[in-house]
């Protein structure tokens, strides 16, 4: 992507809009763990999903870049959402009910460090080998804080969720449609709540009527972390470097362990802290080049 020449000045209202983004993201977990407790993880995704689409419907008609993929360009389109929504955000779900919101919000900070693994490459330098480590022991760390139980299988399913994440940016960086980001989210979005329904349709024993609070979540999630966190990310990713505005978004372990504490109510131990701050150096050591930074980003 190309980025916009700006001067320092111009750079506080894309800076914003990063951090905004950044700090929408980070919430999602905690506001996934208190829907859950009325709210079955398939539904939750399933009713996420379809109103985010028809949001991302409405924006996309009504913007300048209408540019459609061909129909097979779509198919693969529709995979990718398969993968990256459906498969990943049901396996983010489930382990959110199962754990906490602040072992998610420190798990899923490892991701970049499980797509770098996954990504094909048979020689990293040693600072990078290093981090992947140091990310591995970071995790370790959060998992065997509170070991045993559902709340260990929680953590496990958030790391598989993890490969998923992995596996999806692999496919979605084959993706040669030549549409806009916006664009391929919609389709992707559009599959991704599709997928979701034959899941839902299995928790039907478990719907009730949802109460205002768990709706107001769900358009929380739909529209916020969905849909207008991708915009805000994206504008300010045109008019930053990328590596600046990749380097914004380390704030969103930090943050999510606040939200977490704030909405969810969950208390934070020593361990569970130690372990957030090894998985963000460690990540940090394994995103590190000599020239110019890659960016593996993690879900949204």
């Amino acid at each position: 992507m190309i980025t916009e020449s700006v001067t320092a000045a111009d750079r506080r209202l894309p800076v914003a809009a990063v951090l905004a983004a950044a700090l929408i993201w980070s919430s999602s977990f905690a506001v996934t763990k208190v829907a859950l407790a009325d709210v079955p993880p398939m539904t939750l995704g399933a009713l996420r999903f379809a109103v985010a689409a028809l949001v991302l419907g409405v924006v996309v008609h009504a913007g300048r870049d209408r540019r459609l993929p061909s129909p097979r360009q779509r198919l693969f389109i529709r995979f990718a959402g398969l993968l990256g929504i459906t498969a990943y955000f049901a396996l983010e779900n489930a382990g959110v009910e199962l754990a906490t919101a602040s072992d998610a919000t420190l798990i899923v900070a490892s991701y970049p460090i499980i797509t770098l693994v996954l990504s094909g490459r048979t020689a990293y330098s040693p600072v990078r080998l290093t981090g992947m480590l140091v990310a591995v022991a970071g995790v370790w760390l959060v998992v065997r804080d509170q070991p045993g139980g559902h709340h260990l299988l929680g953590d496990l399913v958030l790391v598989a969720g993890g490969v998923v994440w992995a596996a999806y940016n692999v496919v979605a960086r084959r993706d040669g449609s030549g549409a806009s980001p916006i664009v391929v989210t919609y389709y992707q979005t559009l599959a991704g709540a599709a997928g979701f329904v034959p899941l839902a349709l299995s928790e039907v024993d478990r719907w009730r009527v949802p109460a205002e609070g768990d709706l107001l979540r769900i358009a929380f999630l739909a529209v916020f972390c969905s849909v207008a966190a991708f915009l805000l990310y994206n504008f300010g990713l045109r008019r930053l470097e990328p590596s600046v505005a990749v380097n914004l978004l380390n704030v969103v372990p930090v943050a999510g362990l606040g939200w977490a504490v704030l909405l969810a109510g969950e208390a934070l131990t020593v361990p569970k802290l130690l372990g957030g701050a090894v998985v963000i150096a460690g990540v940090s050591l394994g995103g590190h080049r000599k020239k110019t930074p890659e960016t593996v980003g993690g879900p949204r």
